[in-house]
């Protein structure tokens, strides 16, 4: 170790300024000697070295190194490039890794590997080529050739950027015939037909089918490269266990299922119906609040109802945009504020529209343009409240850890009923003089 400690700043600096080059001498050693080396380095430069190499390589090196490396290089990986590398591995190998994942690491990726019963990401296989766009032609074929004998020939590569989203297919007749140092980037076909992970198996058999393709890449909502799925896997109905297994292994799964037994069903449901309980005793206090004021208007009774509605039918047009982006992965973490304060505008345009109309439904019904104000105003600070809350909550329940689709309505319906009331309530005795 100490021979090889005495190396490594030339090792480094080696692996520092040509990537590309490093990347390649890795590949032509053994598995073995590759990963004693990238063991060597600090958990950055490693981490730059693996996003370089062929990802089943890559999970071959990991699977190869020692604990105390993994213990280093798991908390620089990114959740979308484990699952991958997961993907490649024999079930005992992805044990091993599993045990350096922890927190929220392992959270992300037991999302990302959560394919619905049914889908393409359930089917789909992670054998299959791929090269960075930046990558030689020339680079390309000695990869080809050097481990030819670790993976199955294909016609197609895929080509992929440094965050590994699919950017184009690549051609072995138009590698062939590129010239050396001509870039993959420049080569490749950038129209590229992929399916969503989402996507059922029965739709995608039919479009491969259609287009005569022999297979389809796999991606997510952000266009990284998950997989393949393969036609003749489809038309013989054979089912990946792979991805199976690390399911089970990280928990992944909803609990309930459309034919769970009632006694589990009701197990799961009737501790949020009691939550719905006290949160519907909480917006009866609201209203008890203003028993006064609804006992000298006691036109202000008839709005409730209205008020309630309007902002429980906003808030559930927001959670279930929001659920379905959710459920679909497509909201990036770092644009969760700007998807609420959309959700904010949004109900506020609304409840400027619809609370204009209200009041002039009721100046017309009742003759007062003063409660038509109140029915307004209240509409307003609903529906910007439905908004916000509509998005925020479901985002709030999955962080925190609870089911979305269980826990979201039943907190949201409460939070626009105590808000509806208390606003509408609350002006009309601000306005009371105007009113009696």
């Amino acid at each position: 170790m100490n021979d090889h400690n005495m190396f490594l700043p030339l090792v480094s600096e080696f692996f520092e300024h040509d990537m590309t080059a490093a990347s390649y001498v890795l590949e032509s050693m053994t598995a073995e000697e590759a990963a004693g080396i990238l063991q060597l380095l600090q958990p950055a430069l490693a981490l730059r070295i693996l996003k370089n190499l062929q990802i089943s390589y890559a999970a071959t090196l990991l699977e190869k190194t020692d604990d105390a490396f993994l213990d280093r290089i798991a908390p620089v990986l990114e959740p979308q490039y484990l699952a991958t590398v997961l993907m490649h591995l024999p079930k005992e190998s992805r044990e091993k890794i599993r045990e350096h994942i922890k927190g929220q690491m392992e959270s992300d990726i037991r999302e990302l590997l959560e394919y619905p019963e049914g889908s393409v990401g359930r089917t789909m296989t992670s054998e299959y080529l791929s090269f960075n766009k930046n990558l030689q032609a020339h680079e390309a074929i000695d990869k080809i050739r050097s481990q030819a004998k670790k993976r199955f020939p294909s016609s197609y590569a895929y080509v992929v950027d440094e965050e590994n989203r699919l950017v184009g297919v690549l051609n072995m007749r138009d590698l062939m015939i590129a010239e050396p140092h001509q870039p993959l980037e420049s080569i490749i076909r950038k129209e590229v037909f992929s399916f969503h992970c989402f996507v059922d198996i029965q739709e995608a058999a039919g479009e491969l089918a259609k287009r005569k393709y022999f297979a389809a890449p796999i991606v997510d909502s952000e266009n990284h490269m998950l997989g393949i799925i393969k036609a003749e896997r489809i038309i013989k109905g054979v089912q990946e266990d792979a991805t199976k297994d690390i399911q089970q292994m990280f928990g992944a799964g909803r609990d309930e299922r459309v034919f769970s037994s009632i006694w589990f069903s009701l197990k799961k449901r009737l501790p949020w119906l009691h939550v719905n309980l006290a949160t519907a005793f909480m917006a009866a206090g609201v209203v008890a609040l203003f028993e006064g004021i609804i006992a000298k208007l006691t036109v202000l009774a008839v709005f409730l109802p209205v008020v309630a509605g309007q902002g429980g039918n906003a808030g559930a047009q927001s959670l279930a945009v929001v659920m379905r982006g959710i459920v679909m992965r497509e909201i990036p973490k770092n644009k969760t504020l700007a998807l609420i304060a959309k959700e904010g505008k949004l109900g506020a345009m609304n409840g400027a529209i619809i609370g204009v109309i209200t009041a002039m439904v009721a100046w017309i019904w009742y003759g007062s343009p003063y409660l038509g104000l109140v029915i307004g105003l209240g509409m307003l600070v609903n529906l910007v409240c439905a908004g916000l809350s509509g998005a925020a909550i479901p985002l709030l329940m999955k962080k925190i850890g609870f089911d979305p689709a269980q826990s979201s309505s039943i907190i949201l319906t409460t939070v626009t009923d105590v808000i509806g009331f208390f606003a509408f309530l609350g002006f009309a005795v601000l306005f009371q003089s105007y009113l009696i």
